[in-house]
């Protein structure tokens, strides 16, 4: 079954959030939805998840996949160097191990999220929740971005460079994603917004 041809910018713009909202759901948090198995890494053969994807009433060409991945703003998914196989950089709920290497951040990091949040995040810290790993932000303005898609945004700094001299451990994730276990509230200070 082909998918019809978006035929404006609004209606292509709309569906690649489909597709990538699809793919999110997909290979960071059920793949079994669609029947989909990824390995221990996250990946996922691209052939077996077109045909997943088809064989669940939602399908999708090679090359609307390709463009999902390409023109995501976050670059929230990568092929392998083949493109035989794909996966979720990071956010993922599933169990996955992304082997990614300890990396030095820069000494200062941000996170944005929703005023609502802020009292829990205030007396707890920043904790990864059903995530792997706490996401945060080299950017302040990418970090906006992500706490406005929760509602009324707060602003948090992150003193990485303390938390990396008291052993806390970072990585950076394939598309510029700043992870680490936890930030508890001594590394933190909010910002005004």
């Amino acid at each position: 079954m082909r998918e019809p041809r978006d035929t404006n910018t609004g209606d292509h713009s709309e569906a690649m959030t489909r597709r990538s909202k699809l793919l999110s759901l997909v290979l960071r948090h059920s793949p079994q939805t669609i029947g989909l198995q990824l390995d221990s890494a996250g990946w996922a053969n691209t052939d077996d998840l077109l045909a997943c994807l088809a064989c669940s009433g939602k399908p999708m060409s090679l090359a609307q996949l390709q463009a999902v991945v390409a023109d995501s703003d976050k670059q929230r998914f990568a092929f392998s160097e083949d493109g035989r196989h794909i996966r979720a950089n990071q956010g993922h709920s599933v169990a996955v191990e992304l082997q990614l290497a300890p990396s030095a951040p820069p000494d200062t990091l941000f996170h944005g999220t929703a005023t609502r949040f802020l009292d829990a995040i205030l007396a707890q810290g920043l904790t990864r929740q059903q995530r792997h790993h706490v996401h945060l932000s080299a950017s302040i303005e990418t970090a906006g971005a992500v706490g406005r898609r929760h509602g009324k945004l707060a602003l948090l700094q992150v003193d990485a460079a303390r938390m990396v001299a008291d052993g806390h451990v970072f990585y950076c994730s394939d598309n510029g994603v700043w992870l680490t276990d936890a930030v508890p509230v001594t590394y933190l200070q909010q910002l005004g917004t």
